[in-house]
């Protein structure tokens, strides 16, 4: 195409641009125009449990009169309540010196243990008395009506039983932290009075659907530039690309993204707001505050996939991979959870696994499957099946990269949203020894946690050698569901390269990569007769890999942790590296490297075993 008929490439590219920043600005800025105000019905509708609620409407009513429109004040005023609620609620319902005194006096006026004078004893109606009038009548009545028993020894036994019942009172009357996250999350969501709320459509046009818009506009054109693939056109001088301050401003965005997912979704309510009613008509019920994140994810790998058809478009590889990919994610991990939502069905992503599903064995989730008839028995069946059947058979076939490359959503978000970014990936020697240690500390983590919540499960036992199993499962959530695949994992891209949580932390990735090592038919061969030392292989490896090495020595690359991508191959001038699935390695004499390799290329599977011998 002539230079004359490019001239709209540059204002197509320039408007999409600004229609990019346009929604971004619209879809950040959201979230600094609400108001709340905490209203009866938004009460009931935030606090399922009845006594918690009663308790802690009264400490609300600052924010049940006039609308608030700071958000932190009224978040953070929201959480001080539900605090002070669980550092007081001893002084609540604990039987005290006085209450056990009032009680006595009682005994001694009747002389006798009787269980109608409690009603005197805490003559209101409120549920501090209610508990323990409950809780001396179930730890006292054999006491009653003995009107034999002297004094002192009605006294010792009320005195011993306070002390029992006073230890129940903060287990079973404080609010645990995931419950007070939930409350205060349900909270600010419905007392909600945002102009985001009420003309949800109209933001989201405004955000999402601009934004996507723009970011296509500057993408397509990108076909009419040049030619396809990895052109090094200054990936290393532009500031986005090689880790600079516009890489680290997009760091530091997605960092405080995935914060705010999983420690404070009570601060990004607007959003989910935003996506309320297209969640309505996929599952019936509405968004949660990962819908907006499932959404997100997914146009990002539609629309980073589209650009991955047109940088790639000369590899079929590489489409049918991209396509692969976003068929996966939209379908498997996006749109079928939310329908089985709607038929009140258990709501699973099909494609993924233990253990990179680490919650797959909880207690909760097996009996969520379990009760749920064929269809979740079918899912628990299919679940263990996967991993246990699926992954040796297929890895063994098709090498790493049948999921990693072609199914999985994590590497579905490195591959395309995180493809600008496979250059920054460390090939250090370093990096290598720690990449191994670290991924296999991560499974080995897992398959720990996993088997003492399965042995809780069984057994009923809560503990092993004094750890509490439970407190395993939250260590591994935290630091390494959290912190590691989402905060760390995505929010380093900019810095650290696109396979962060792929190539360090994920346990699945390990499990598998395990298996490739030591017994699979995929490796990439190579032709180092042909090997120009460019290092286009080893730049681009997203995983961290010195292709170029194995390049030289003319040997076949077949490491634990390649994904097999091909983008190596891809952007090879010279054409010596082939992803292939192979019975046996290469075979290199070091004293006739240069012959050897060629006779390899031509020799039959037959010939390299002899040789082998």
């Amino acid at each position: 195409m002539h230079r004359n008929n490019l001239a709209w490439v540059a204002p197509v590219r320039n408007s999409g641009m600004a229609f990019f920043l346009v929604g971004m600005f619209v879809f950040i800025g959201m979230l600094f125009v609400n108001q709340f105000k905490i209203t009866n019905e938004s009460l009931n509708s935030s606090i399922s449990n009845s006594t918690h609620r009663e308790l802690i409407a009264p400490h609300l009513s600052q924010f049940m009169s006039e609308p608030v429109g700071n958000k932190v004040a009224f978040v953070e005023g929201v959480r001080k309540i539900f605090s002070h609620y669980n550092d007081t609620v001893y002084d609540r319902y604990h039987l005290s010196s006085n209450d056990i005194a009032a009680i006595m006096a009682k005994v001694k006026a009747l002389g006798y243990y009787d269980l109608a004078m409690l009603s005197e004893v805490f003559n209101t109606n409120d549920d501090y008395a209610a508990f323990k009038i409950k809780k001396l009548t179930d730890y006292t009545g054999w006491l009653a009506g003995n009107q034999g028993k002297p004094l002192s020894e009605i006294e010792q036994v009320i005195n011993e039983k306070s002390a029992e019942i006073n230890q129940k009172v903060n287990p079973e009357k404080r609010i645990d932290s995931w419950a007070i996250g939930q409350y205060i999350y349900a909270i600010v969501k419905s007392s909600s009075t945002s102009v985001v709320a009420n003309n949800a459509g109209l933001f989201f046009f405004f955000s999402i659907i601009l934004g996507t818009i723009g970011a296509l506009m500057y993408i397509i054109p990108e076909k009419y530039t040049g030619p396809a693939g990895i052109k090094n056109d200054n990936v290393f001088k532009n500031s986005a690309t090689n880790g600079g301050i516009v890489g680290m401003l997009v760091l530091l965005f997605l960092v405080a993204v995935y914060i705010a997912l999983y420690f404070f979704p009570e601060y990004i309510v607007e959003w989910v707001s935003l996506v309320d009613p297209l969640f309505v008509a996929l599952n019936g019920s509405g968004a949660g505050s990962w819908s907006i994140y499932g959404l997100i994810y997914t146009l990002a790998i539609v629309v980073m996939g589209v650009r991955m058809f047109i940088k790639y478009r000369h590899s079929k590889y590489h489409i049918a991979r991209t396509s692969s990919i976003i068929f996966f994610q939209s379908c498997f991990a996006f749109i079928l959870p939310e329908i089985l939502s709607r038929l009140n069905q258990p709501s699973t992503d099909l494609k993924n696994m233990w253990p990179l599903d680490y919650d797959f064995f909880d207690a909760w989730n097996l009996d969520s499957l379990s009760s749920s008839g064929g269809i979740g028995m079918f899912m628990l069946v299919w679940g263990i099946t996967l991993f246990v059947i699926g992954v040796p058979v297929f890895t063994y076939f098709f090498g790493k990269r049948w999921y990693c490359s072609w199914v999985c959503g994590c590497g579905g978000l490195a591959e395309t949203a995180g493809d600008p970014y496979r250059q920054l990936s460390d090939k250090s020697l370093t990096a290598w020894r720690v990449e191994r240690v670290v991924i296999h500390s991560v499974l080995v983590f897992a398959i720990v946690m996993t088997a003492a919540a399965l042995y809780t499960y069984f057994s009923g036992v809560k503990s092993i050698a004094g750890i509490d199993t439970y407190s395993l499962r939250s260590a591994y959530g935290f630091f390494i569901g959290a912190l590691f695949s989402g905060v760390i994992g995505t929010g380093f891209y900019p810095k650290m390269g696109s396979r962060v949580w792929c190539r360090f932390g994920c346990p699945l990735a390990a499990y598998i990569g395990i298996i490739q090592r030591y017994k699979s038919r995929f490796r990439i061969t190579t032709n180092g007769s042909q090997c120009i030392s460019c290092g286009n292989c080893s730049t681009y490896c997203e995983m961290g890999i010195d292709v170029r090495a194995y390049a030289q020595r003319g040997e076949d690359i077949v490491r634990a942790s390649c994904v097999g991508c091909g983008v190596c191959s891809s952007v090879c001038p010279r054409g010596v590296l082939k992803l292939e699935n192979g019975s046996t390695p290469v075979v290199i004499d070091p004293t006739k490297k240069d012959e050897t390799v060629k006779v390899v290329n031509v020799m039959s599977v037959e010939q390299q075993q002899a040789v082998m011998k």
